[in-house]
């Protein structure tokens, strides 16, 4: 059973530093434009050009973070709740 209490005490420890992580930096990078906010292509001569501005971010380069979202979408609830 050691095993099993040790697992489980990672788990929370994992989830207190995730939650730290969301309230110091509640933005993380794109995942699709890798933070630029647009795609990065070639142009015919081999050069590297701006693209097309990124529709997952909309051009900002930045997202906000899963944990941190849950925590608004908490928030949100509750204040809307207890009016």
């Amino acid at each position: 059973m050691p095993s099993l209490a040790a697992a489980i005490a990672l788990i929370v420890i994992a989830a207190a530093c995730y939650a730290a992580l969301c309230t110091a930096s509640p933005l993380g990078v794109c995942r699709r434009c890798g933070g630029f906010g647009f795609k990065v292509r070639q142009n015919r001569r081999g050069r590297i050009v701006r693209g097309r501005e990124c529709r997952r971010c909309r051009g900002y380069g930045q997202r906000v973070r899963v944990g941190r979202h849950l925590y608004n979408v908490a928030t949100r609830l509750h204040r809307e709740g207890t009016r």
